[in-house]
């Protein structure tokens, strides 16, 4: 395991917050196996299985995404891809740790979470292992735009994966947009956040293709600086971050309970991403320069043929 040869450094009190999060980079600061492209976007480990640990360049702010899509996947290895938090300065690091778990995570301040082809849903308050594990059956985008994680809405066109066009790829926009496929497939989006709380933490949550996994950590301190972690690990070779178009940020922590709505005075509503403004009844369309996501009518999808499209695209 590596371990620096002088303390760590925490990152200082988090400074306002903007109205809207910069785009999101990968960090200078990356394991020694990994090749950043000149944009800072997309991450690929060139050997090995190991030495593939990235951060954010910024701290993220309270429910913003660090999204990445699995671009590459490699044969042969045992492990899939890693995602989740830490309060370390990646710039204090003497050495970047060969794996995220254990080793960032031994040096404490840091919370990270192994994405597996199954079982990544984790319990909520008043949950069991067993209800968690049935899958909450994400709506479709038209239906719902907006997932909700606490007192965030969030976008949801941009955190579900999709295939490159081609014969099938509406059917697989379909089991993307299911979440269907294995979390670890090619094409699949997956993110992190942390959502802070009113005793003054924050829970860490994952989302993998447009789903809530729920609060997959608790307790981290929301006032200190939160750096995203992705290791590109095992079979897991390349992913690519996927930004999201923010349009406004209300930094108050809204109190309304879902089942009541917002307040009056809540103008955007309280901790919410804003895409479109207006009501989201007037919302016919949703605005999209994504050509899969304009509305249409959608094919019926015949589980039949999962078995010969995954075969053809290699997702697993």
């Amino acid at each position: 395991m590596a371990a620096p040869s002088k303390p760590v450094g925490l990152g200082g009190p988090r400074s306002p917050a903007c109205p809207e999060p910069p785009p999101t980079r990968f960090h200078q600061v990356h394991g020694a196996n990994i090749r950043m492209d000149p944009s800072g976007t997309r991450a690929t480990r060139v050997e090995s299985f190991a030495h593939g640990v990235c951060f954010s360049r910024e701290p993220l702010a309270p429910g913003q995404v660090f999204l990445v899509e699995i671009e590459e996947k490699e044969l042969g290895w045992c492990g899939h891809l890693r995602l989740g938090l830490t309060a370390l300065d990646p710039a204090s690091l003497a050495s970047v740790p060969e794996f995220s778990l254990p080793d960032l995570v031994s040096l404490g301040h840091s919370w990270v979470f192994a994405i597996t082809r199954h079982h990544n849903r984790v319990p909520r308050e008043g949950q069991t292992e067993a209800e968690a594990a049935v899958p909450s059956g994400p709506q479709t985008l038209l239906v719902e735009p907006y997932l909700r994680i606490q007192q965030f809405r969030i976008p949801r066109d941009r955190l579900v994966g999709r295939s490159r066009p081609g014969l099938y790829s509406h059917l697989l926009d379909q089991l993307y947009e299911q979440n269907v496929l294995p979390p670890t497939a090619r094409r699949s989006r997956l993110g992190v956040l942390f959502c802070p709380r009113e005793d003054g933490t924050a829970d860490m949550h994952i989302i993998i293709n447009g789903e809530d996994m729920g609060p997959s950590a608790r307790g981290l301190p929301a006032a200190q600086p939160l750096y995203a972690v992705v290791d590109v690990f095992a079979s897991t070779k390349s992913v690519r971050l996927v930004q999201l178009e923010y349009g406004s940020f209300c930094l108050h922590v809204c109190t309304c309970r879902p089942e009541e709505g917002t307040r009056p005075d809540c103008e955007p509503p309280c901790g919410c991403w804003e895409l479109n403004s207006g009501p989201l009844e007037e919302q016919s369309v949703l605005l999209t320069s994504e050509p899969s996501l304009q509305p249409q009518p959608k094919p019926i999808f015949d589980p039949r043929l999962l078995e010969n499209l995954t075969h053809l695209l290699l997702v697993f």
